[in-house]
């Protein structure tokens, strides 16, 4: 709820469009001036999975060309989704952990236990685990049950790209890792659930802003939950 209720405010509201605007167009620009090329890519990769045979041989032609099209699609939507996020976590995190940490959290103390080269492999796992699974599952699109892997990849990416960006500034590491792994299972469901909204017309708009949000706030609320267990025990042992 504060995820969403920070969303209409002014001083977020400005940053919200201008990530998936810009991957979508640098993307779209991308497939229009290497079309043949990305088209043959696809149906490269399609053959050495044992599709190509199958398109090859749909009658009439049009309907093999629809239907390598709409792996295109398939295809350009990951690329989107993945570069919007990494703009988000890159260029627009840090703003909002400023502002989130300003109005909610302006005790909790900075240990920067993150760092950049940490976000960069990060976001580089992340980017490279969510194309594949999208690239390995392209023949499951053909009977269907393709349907539940943009969930699965959305889920491992949010996760993934932004439970560590969300307390690199505020944790030290050891903070990091443990609020990590003791809300593994929380972590995933929150980015099933972010994800969720990634796939809803209009609303996917907000949804990297919203992604960030909701873990900035999973993130701080753990690591102050943390620090005042440690500080009770450390009151119980004096």
């Amino acid at each position: 709820m504060s995820a969403f209720r920070d969303l209409f405010r002014l001083r977020i509201a400005w940053i919200t469009v201008w990530p998936i605007v810009a991957s979508l167009l640098f993307w779209l620009i991308v497939g229009f001036i290497f079309q043949n090329n990305f088209s043959k890519i696809i149906y490269q990769i399609l053959d050495k999975i044992g599709v190509g045979e199958w398109l090859q041989n749909l009658e009439p032609d049009w309907i093999a060309s629809i239907v390598l099209g709409l792996f295109d699609v398939l295809v350009l939507i990951p690329l989107v989704i993945v570069s919007t996020l990494i703009i988000t976590a890159i260029f627009v995190l840090p703003a909002l952990i400023g502002l989130v940490a300003r109005r909610f959290y302006p005790d909790l103390k900075r240990e920067y236990g993150g760092s950049i080269s940490g976000s960069i492999v990060n976001a580089v796992i992340a980017s490279i685990v969510f194309i594949f699974i999208w690239v390995v599952s392209l023949p499951l699109w053909t009977v269907g049950a393709g349907i539940i892997i943009p969930f699965i990849a959305a889920a491992f990416m949010n996760q993934q790209l932004f439970r560590y960006d969300a307390l690199s500034e505020h944790a030290t590491k050891h903070e990091i890792n443990r609020i990590c792994s003791e809300n593994r299972y929380s972590l995933w469901g929150l980015g099933l659930l972010t994800g969720l909204v990634q796939f809803i017309p209009f609303l996917n708009l907000l949804a990297p802003i919203f992604t960030a949000l909701a873990f900035i706030h999973f993130g701080l609320e753990h690591l102050k939950l943390l620090r005042e267990e440690e500080m009770a025990k450390q009151n119980i042992n004096q």
